[in-house]
């Protein structure tokens, strides 16, 4: 039966995609679809370029958008810290105002334990304060015999003894008061320093030193 019998009008094509040739034993030259081939390949060669820039302009945008987040955290720290500094410092400044009102009634419970006046439930009432206040920070200084420092002293006396060797709080007037490495109020105190007339043994020395310097 021929092809046009059996329906059909074209006859089936044969194609030879051999690249050596079985006749001449030589390579053929590339057909359309190998050349579609090659086009296709050199594309994606060409293609290579570009995605490479992308990847790149990515890497850089994350390395930028990762700065950017590192400085806020930095910023966000640095606030956070200052925040929490003030309102220490606040805190202690309002804590430091009451108590300075409070000095003159703990100066006056001081004088009624000292004359012996602190009895019953006063002393009651005023141990309570001292150790709230004491829980607050607040604590005295100023000890007979301490060297005088003017940071934290403030002299209403002043005599010369010849019992001390530098300036020396030798009477406690009133106490200081600090609260911390802050001083609330200063101790003030009757200050003696050195005396400045010669005692009888430097002199005596200083006679013997020139008695001896006639002799030579």
């Amino acid at each position: 039966m021929s092809p046009r019998e059996n329906g059909s009008g074209e006859e089936p094509v044969i194609r030879d995609n051999r690249k050596i040739d079985p006749e001449t034993g030589r390579a053929r030259e590339a057909t359309t679809a190998d050349d579609g081939v090659a086009q296709e390949e050199s594309s994606s060669v060409a293609q290579e370029p570009e995605a490479v820039a992308a990847d790149g302009s990515a890497a850089d945008l994350l390395a930028e958008r990762t700065a950017d987040l590192q400085r806020l955290q930095a910023e966000f720290s640095n606030y956070r810290k200052r925040v929490e500094r003030d309102r220490i410092t606040v805190k202690e400044q309002a804590v430091a105002s009451v108590l300075t009102e409070l000095l003159p009634v703990l100066d006056d419970i001081g004088r009624a334990r000292d004359h012996g006046e602190l009895t019953g439930g006063f002393a009651k009432v005023s141990e309570s304060l001292e150790a709230a206040v004491g829980k607050l920070g607040l604590a005295t200084y100023g000890t007979k015999g301490d060297p005088f420092d003017p940071t934290v002293h403030e002299a209403l006396l002043h005599s010369y003894s010849a019992e001390v060797t530098e300036p020396t709080c030798v009477e406690i007037l009133q106490p200081g008061y600090r609260i911390n490495d802050r001083i609330l109020r200063p101790a003030r105190v009757a200050v003696a320093e050195p005396s400045e007339e010669e005692t009888p043994r430097d002199a005596a020395d200083d006679s013997g030193a020139a008695d001896g310097s006639d002799e030579n």
